[in-house]
């Protein structure tokens, strides 16, 4: 790697940690730590949404699944717009009008604590999952770079960014994604430049040479077939539909988000804004995707067989092998943009959960110093299982896939539940329950069909947030006028 590439990697990273660091006061407190203190213009807060969507496992995961397949996973994208008009409408002011920053303490009103548990457990499931897979694909440029170990960089790199998280809170953590999230899309359009115009016949041919692949046209969305075990437009449709608006209605992620920005009005824009900016973002990097398999195709470079067998690493080994020093710098800093934005999220987000779902519950006496030290010490525990689960994923084939199919299972299904929640007819507890119960096993009866080879039908596990969602629903309403009779 040239030292210029280096600099201009090194000056980044170490930009956004300092950056971050310097929103550390001595006299801060735990709102200011968990909601920012509902300071922030909307189109900061929306920006940082979108660089939370737009994590390593988008700007590797999505070209990988298009140099290697197609563009069925784009479906996800095309779902978001429903998520992010209930969002605006519903999920902003539900939210701001509440008294709590966490996005569960409403479930223990509802159904009780274990409700409460329940949730904020899956939530912080799902996050460690999603720091693993992010650092995973942090560590892997700078392993095709320089040759270095893969697990040194994921815990070098993670421990700079659970710093700044540590002590700079919320606040540090948006206006850190809305900077990166502005580096990312530059960096992205500039790659695609670049690979338009060095075909040998014109940006053109990209489009040929991947509409006529012999494995099948690299843009196609999908079968649109009935088939509920393969991942089909409708699979993914659906299962964006579910995750999205589970993210938008009871991801802290999101919520904490809306607790800080200004007013409603920009809380509102902030939930659009940064769902919307995800579609033709997102596309981007498919079409990069689509882009090197012609780029490799037409044999303007020569492709590794063991390169082309790891669909995550062709994007990564094509920055560091075609693309002019300084970019190549560029490019890298921009993975680690996308890659740091989410993971400082996801400590932050994680951090508030223990705080306000764990620790003030069950600590009845506790004091603004004990709340700040358990959200920094949260931080650092946090992320440090996140660098463990990223060590784990090294043997991972396509890191979008592992990524997905853990965060259908790990969601718990617990949509479900807060949809009971906000339902105008009162649901019983024990009702509430009781679908938790179904859900869960359905949740498990998915996950485990293919795994164990029992027998029966085998689900794509895409389908075990949706199936699991709806369970715990249906049963729930159900049961209670079954009680109730």
């Amino acid at each position: 790697m040239n030292t210029i590439d280096l600099v201009i990697f090194a000056v980044f990273t170490l930009g956004v940690v300092v950056f971050g660091c310097s929103f550390f006061h001595k006299g801060s407190t735990a709102d200011e730590f968990t909601r920012a203190g509902r300071s922030l213009p909307g189109w900061v807060v929306g920006m940082s949404i979108f660089a939370t969507y737009v994590s390593s496992i988008s700007y590797i995961g999505y070209p990988g699944k298009a140099f290697a397949s197609n563009w069925n996973a784009f479906v996800f994208s095309l779902s978001i717009p429903v998520a992010s008009y209930f969002a605006a409408k519903y999920f902003v002011p539900f939210y701001r009008n509440g008294g709590s920053v966490s996005a569960y303490s409403f479930l223990e009103e509802k159904f009780g604590r274990w409700a409460r548990f329940y949730a904020s457990a899956c939530y912080l499931l799902t996050q460690i999952a999603r720091m693993g897979s992010i650092m995973y694909l942090l560590a892997m440029p700078m392993h095709i770079l320089m040759g270095w170990d893969m697990p040194t960089i994921i815990i070098a790199t993670s421990l700079g960014i659970i710093l700044y998280s540590m002590l700079g809170g919320l606040k540090a953590v948006i206006w850190a994604d809305a900077i990166q999230g502005i580096i990312l899309i530059g960096g992205a359009v500039l790659c695609l430049g670049i690979i338009c115009f060095s075909m040998p016949e014109g940006p053109g041919q990209i489009f040929e040479l991947a509409f006529n692949a012999p494995d099948g046209n690299k843009f196609s969305l999908g079968s649109f077939g009935s088939d509920l075990t393969t991942s089909t437009f409708w699979v993914c449709l659906i299962y964006g539909v579910f995750i999205n608006l589970q993210n938008y209605g009871i991801d802290q992620n999101y919520v904490q988000r809306y607790h800080a920005a200004k007013t409603d009005r920009d809380a509102r824009f902030s939930a659009l804004f940064g769902g919307y900016l995800f579609i033709p973002v997102s596309a981007l990097f498919f079409l990069i995707g689509s882009a090197l398999y012609s780029y490799y195709a037409a044999g303007v470079a020569p492709l590794p067989e063991e390169i082309q067998a790891k669909p995550d690493y062709v994007f990564p080994y094509f920055i560091v092998n075609s693309l002019p020093v300084g970019l190549r710098g560029l490019l890298i800093a921009s993975i680690f943009a996308a890659g740091m934005s989410t993971v400082s999220t996801s400590v932050t987000s994680a951090a508030t959960v223990v705080l306000t779902d764990y620790w003030k519950p069950l600590v009845k006496r506790t004091t603004e110093r004990r709340n700040l030290f358990v959200l920094r010490l949260t931080s650092l525990i946090v992320g440090v299982l996140g660098i463990v689960v990223a060590i784990a994923m090294l043997s991972v084939e396509s890191i979008i896939d592992a990524w997905w199919k853990l965060s259908s299972i790990f969601s718990g299904g617990m949509l479900g539940l807060f949809l009971l929640g906000i339902m105008p007819r009162r649901i019983s507890r024990e009702a509430a329950l009781l679908g938790c119960i179904a859900g869960i096993a359905v949740i498990g009866w998915i996950s485990l069909a293919g795994l164990w080879n029992l027998p029966g039908i085998h689900l794509h596990e895409y389908l075990a947030i949706v199936l699991g969602t709806t369970t715990i629903f249906l049963i729930g309403f159900l049961a209670t006028y079954l009680i109730k009779k």
